[in-house]
C-alpha cells in the first residue's frame, strides 16, 4: 500500500528545541494523526522527513536528556 502524506496545506511550526537561530531551526507540521512532517526551515521547499509518532516520541525523550 503506497500512501502519500498531502503536506500542500501544512502549517509549520518551529520545534522549540530549536536554538532560535540562523542555523539550527527545525519545523515540524501538527494536525497529522500517527506522523510527524518534520523540515529545515531554511528550506522550506526543500526534503520533508516524515516520522512515525512513536519513534519522533523516543527521539525527543532522548534529546531532552542531553
Amino acid at each position: 500500500m503506497n500512501r502519500t502524506l498531502d503536506l500542500s496545506t501544512a502549517v509549520w511550526r518551529k520545534s522549540s528545541y530549536s536554538d532560535g537561530g540562523q542555523t539550527n531551526c527545525l519545523e515540524v507540521a501538527d494536525d497529522h494523526p500517527g506522523t510527524v512532517p518534520v523540515r529545515d526551515s531554511k528550506r522550506p521547499d526543500g526534503p520533508i522527513l516524515v516520522f512515525a509518532a512513536g519513534p519522533w516520541a523516543s527521539f525527543l525523550e532522548g534529546v531532552g536528556n542531553w
